[in-house]
C-alpha cells in the first residue's frame, strides 16, 4: 500500500515539484489533495530561492480529475474552499509555472493547464473536459480562457460535447508547448524549470506579469461565476443523474430533462 503522501511536494535547486501521487486512483484529485497542491504553490511563490514551480502526475497518468465521491462529499461551495483556494493559485502565481502530462489529463487536468506558462505533453496523453457530459459547467477560467486560446468554435466542440483529444491535437491548438515520447516528458519539463531556474528572476516574474496584467481581472471574475454556477449545477437533477449513472457503470439518461 502506498504510504506516501497524495501529493509529493519537492524543492531542489530552485524548482518547487508538485507530483500527484494517487497512482490506484488515476490520481483523482481529492479535498485534500486540493489543500496540498494550493499550500505548495503559497510556499513556493513565498521562498525567495524557488525559481519555478512543477506539476506532475505519476508515469502513466496526469489525473483523473476530481474524485467525484469525494467531491460531492466536500463541494467546493465556499469561496475559500481547497479548490478555490487552489484554482486561485494557479491563476495568481507570480513564478513561472510548467506542467509534466502523461496519460489522462480530464476536467481540472485539463483546465489548470491553461494557466501553465509552459506544458510538456506525452505521445499517449489524453485530454478532456466532460463537464456537460456530468450535468456540470467548466471551471478554473476556461470558459473564458479556452475560447481566448484556441477560438470560439474549437472551445465549444471541446467543452459542449466533452470528447477525449490527443496531445498533438492540444498542441496544434497551443495548449501545449511540445510533445514527447512518455518517457522523455518529466526529464524534458524538469530541464525547463531548471533553464528558468538559472534566469534572473525579477525579470521572469515581470515578465509573466506584464503577459497576463489585462486577462487577470477577467479571469477572476469568470472563476467567481464559474464556482457560483458549478455550486448550482452538482445540486441539479442532470448532475444527479449523470454522476448516478456514472457509479452504476452506465449510460445517463437525460432524455427527460428540459
Amino acid at each position: 500500500m502506498n504510504q506516501q503522501p497524495p501529493v509529493i511536494v519537492t524543492n531542489n535547486d530552485g524548482v518547487v515539484r508538485l507530483g500527484l501521487n494517487r497512482a490506484e486512483k488515476k490520481n483523482a484529485i481529492t479535498v485534500e489533495m486540493y489543500g496540498l497542491l494550493a499550500a505548495g504553490i503559497a510556499q513556493a511563490e513565498a521562498d525567495p530561492t524557488v525559481r519555478a514551480i512543477l506539476i506532475h502526475g505519476t508515469a502513466d497518468c496526469f489525473t483523473a480529475g476530481n474524485d467525484l465521491k469525494d467531491f460531492l462529499g466536500s463541494p467546493p461551495a465556499e469561496a475559500d474552499s481547497p479548490v478555490a483556494q487552489f484554482l486561485q493559485a494557479i491563476s495568481t502565481a507570480t513564478k513561472p509555472l510548467v506542467a509534466a502530462v502523461t496519460g489522462p489529463a480530464i476536467g481540472i487536468g485539463t483546465t489548470l493547464l491553461l494557466h501553465c506558462d509552459m506544458v510538456f505533453a506525452g505521445a499517449g496523453a489524453t485530454l478532456q473536459l466532460p463537464f456537460v457530459n456530468l450535468g456540470l459547467c467548466p471551471e478554473a477560467g476556461s470558459s473564458y480562457l479556452l475560447p481566448q486560446l484556441i477560438g470560439h468554435q474549437r472551445a465549444a466542440e471541446l467543452l459542449l460535447l466533452g470528447k477525449p483529444f490527443s496531445a498533438e491535437t492540444a498542441c496544434a491548438y497551443g495548449l501545449v508547448n511540445r510533445v514527447l515520447p512518455d518517457g522523455e516528458v518529466l526529464d524534458a519539463a524538469v530541464e525547463c524549470c531548471q533553464e528558468l531556474a538559472a534566469l534572473p528572476p525579477s525579470a521572469l516574474r515581470e515578465t509573466k506579469r506584464l503577459m497576463k496584467q489585462f486577462a487577470t481581472p477577467t479571469v477572476t471574475k469568470t472563476m467567481q461565476a464559474e464556482m457560483a454556477a458549478f455550486a448550482q449545477r452538482l445540486k441539479s437533477p442532470e448532475a444527479r443523474e449523470a454522476m448516478t449513472a456514472f457509479f452504476e457503470r452506465r449510460p445517463p439518461d437525460f432524455s427527460s430533462f428540459e
